[in-house]
């Protein structure tokens, strides 16, 4: 659970650590998952050179949803990561715009980055000072991470609040002393915001690995932000089996009309019935032509 004084300190510092977001048989399930997708620990460095495209670069081991492991894909839409979410954005009528599973390794790639913004790539414009049209961004820690794993280094907001929300990349030394590593046993939840200075660290230690899944959501009504476009993986297979077993509130999040919209009629609820065959249309015929609210419901 995501305490609505953790979000107040996103609001207020920039960011918050939630330790124990995931624990017991839900954190085993999630780490499993997890190595549906990408080798452990143990499996990489019993022979690294079987997976050096995951150290090639920095971002060899950051792959994009959808993953071929549902168990996997449906942390996006944890219960309590889209609650928290529509609490600081402010609305139920949300989007999960951007989706990671990032491994990485130690003795291969170099992590350390500049320090940086995310609105960059996360929107077109600049965020509003104000925390009006929020973004709420994540990294769910599925391994420990110490200092020598190449914790993600963040600055607190008020550091930098002088800092003009035009600049992304910050100079090194700016900074430094101000980093706060983002440190935590498996299970750690980090909720940061776009306007927040941070950064990859190298990784010091070895052999060390640093295994985090990344949601991000905002609401809908702001299209100048984002970072996938969904569509765009379209015909991955994966998304068979999540139109098949994700709830229309699930489906929702990706941008699906929510039962009763007026998208809905007999041909649309026909063929993309044909499209997802496992996929269950009969909350979206039932509700065809109502007149209720056409946010998305539960």
């Amino acid at each position: 659970m995501v305490s609505d004084e953790a979000l107040d300190e996103v609001r207020s510092r920039g960011f918050t650590v939630v330790e124990g977001f995931l624990r017991g048989q839900e954190l085993v399930e999630a780490q499993a998952a997890f190595a549906d997708v990408f080798p452990t620990h143990e499996t990489f460095f019993a022979d690294p050179e079987s997976h050096a495209e995951l150290v090639s670069h920095q971002f060899g081991g950051n792959w994009k949803f959808p993953f071929h492991s549902w168990r996997l894909n449906r942390l996006a839409y944890h219960p309590e990561l889209v609650s928290a979410a529509e609490r600081f954005c402010e609305t139920t009528d949300l989007l999960l715009y951007k989706v990671e599973a990032w491994a990485k390794y130690s003795g291969g790639a170099d992590y350390n980055q500049p320090p940086h913004r995310d609105f960059s790539n996360h929107n077109l414009l600049v965020p509003r000072a104000d925390f009006r049209w929020p973004q709420m961004t994540t990294f769910l820690l599925l391994s420990d991470v110490g200092e020598s794993d190449g914790p993600t280094m963040i600055v607190p907001r008020p550091v930098t609040q002088n800092v003009p929300l035009s600049t992304s990349i910050i100079s090194t030394k700016d900074f430094a002393a101000d980093e706060v590593p983002l440190i935590g046993p498996a299970g750690t939840l980090l909720i940061y915001t776009t306007d927040v200075v941070h950064r990859g660290s190298s990784m010091t230690g070895h052999p060390a690995s640093r295994f985090a899944f990344l949601a991000d959501y905002m609401g809908r009504d702001a299209p100048w932000l984002g970072r996938r476009a969904w569509p765009d993986s379209g015909n991955a297979p994966a998304w068979q089996e999540i139109f098949g077993r994700a709830t229309p509130r699930e489906l929702a999040l990706f941008g699906v009309p929510a039962p009763g919209h007026e998208y809905w009629n007999e041909q649309t609820i026909t063929d993309v019935g044909v499209r997802y065959p496992a996929m269950d249309m009969s909350p979206y015929r039932s509700a065809m032509g109502s007149s209720g609210p056409t946010t998305p419901q539960g």
